[in-house]
């Protein structure tokens, strides 16, 4: 072979070498519009997890909230790479085809916050066939649609304390005192999670006598909504005196009529929602006390869950689970908890930023 048919051959082998380099490093970035985190190593064998975070509706704090703890999580673990979106409107239609969208894509978690258990359970099984681990958070579906919850607290304990809660307010600090009517304003009457709170806190209510509820309404998950639905109840009910408004985008918006009605003081109100986004209305007297839990900190284990289930770190049967700095948590029937529950008022909320 001449000098030159020799450099001819190792220029084009040159070449074939950086071509395969650069076929190696294709575009992994999620499609559709969603947020994507990266943790800063790899786990064994350098192979990256791949967590698609659901929330019921992408784009409000309390999930927004979640997403950065999640991030946190993430950069913690190094082995993660963490995509999240959601539908906008809350459509549970949407979400589904989320689900089946990250199947195609061989996701290893699917981590669902359930907005409509009938519509997502046969998107979440369907991942599940094709060898997609799902797990869910925030808000559970039917035990045969995924391998673990990541609970926020308990049904039971999150309804004691919202009926103990509005009826120490409404009982001006002695909840013995409570008494008048009082009203629900949900998220969606399809709302699982909502709907196993508002059993507990009907049986919670018995221990107040004096409470009668009188309406369960829905708001869409839509603070325009709730503020709508909260002033009809004003209007038709003037025996009110306080509303439980359950969703984060419910209880701000239950507060605004409560201020607009001129009622602040005389319909108390309560809920679950972010403390950033109640705190001017605690702050002005509107709201006596929020209830809630540390959303970070729960988009953090989640996050945690995720990995631990993909890499074989949790086994059926465990009772517990290591989430970094929360330590760890404990496995409950299928549900891993994330711990207390938190009340904000003003003497207080001030010293929390979520």
């Amino acid at each position: 072979m001449t000098v030159m048919a020799k450099m001819q051959v190792m220029a084009w082998a040159a070449v074939a070498a950086v071509g395969l380099a650069m076929g190696g490093c294709g575009d992994n970035s999620s499609t559709g519009g969603g947020s994507a985190a990266t943790g800063t190593g790899g786990g064994a064998g350098g192979k990256m997890v791949s967590v698609y975070l659901l929330p019921k509706v992408k784009g409000v704090p309390y999930f927004e909230t979640c997403y950065q703890g999640a991030q946190e999580a993430t950069k913690e673990l190094g082995d993660v790479k963490l995509t999240y979106d959601g539908p906008v409107g809350g459509n549970a239609d949407e979400a589904a085809k989320l689900v089946q969208q990250w199947a195609l894509q061989q996701a290893d978690v699917i981590a669902v916050s359930v907005n409509d258990p009938a519509v997502l359970a046969p998107a979440m099984k369907a991942a599940e066939a094709k060898g997609v681990k799902v797990i869910t958070w925030d808000a559970d579906a039917a035990p045969d649609t995924r391998t673990l919850f990541v609970n926020q607290a308990s049904a039971e304990q999150i309804g004691n304390a919202l009926v103990d809660t509005l009826a120490k307010d409404i009982g001006g600090g002695d909840a013995s005192k409570a008494s008048g009517e009082v009203a629900i304003v949900t998220a969606t009457l399809t709302a699982a999670n909502q709907n196993e709170w508002i059993k507990y806190m009907k049986v919670e209510l018995e221990k107040y006598p004096n409470l009668k509820l009188i309406a369960t309404e829905p708001s869409d998950d839509n603070s325009t909504k709730a503020q709508q639905v909260t002033e009809t109840l004003i209007k038709s009910h003037p025996n009110l005196k306080g509303v439980w408004a359950i969703s984060s985008a419910a209880f701000p918006g239950a507060a605004e009529a409560i201020k607009q009605q001129g009622m602040a003081g005389k319909v108390q109100v309560t809920g679950l929602s972010t403390p950033n986004d109640m705190k001017k209305y605690v702050m002005d007297g509107t709201v006596k006390s929020v209830v809630l839990w540390n959303t970070k900190d729960l988009g953090y284990l989640t996050v945690y869950t995720a990995e631990a289930v993909a890499t074989g770190k949790y086994h059926a049967g465990d009772t517990s689970i290591k989430a970094g700095r929360l330590g760890e948590k404990k496995i409950v029937n299928g549900q891993v908890l994330l711990g207390d529950i938190l009340v904000f008022t003003k003497d207080n909320i001030e010293k929390y930023d979520f």
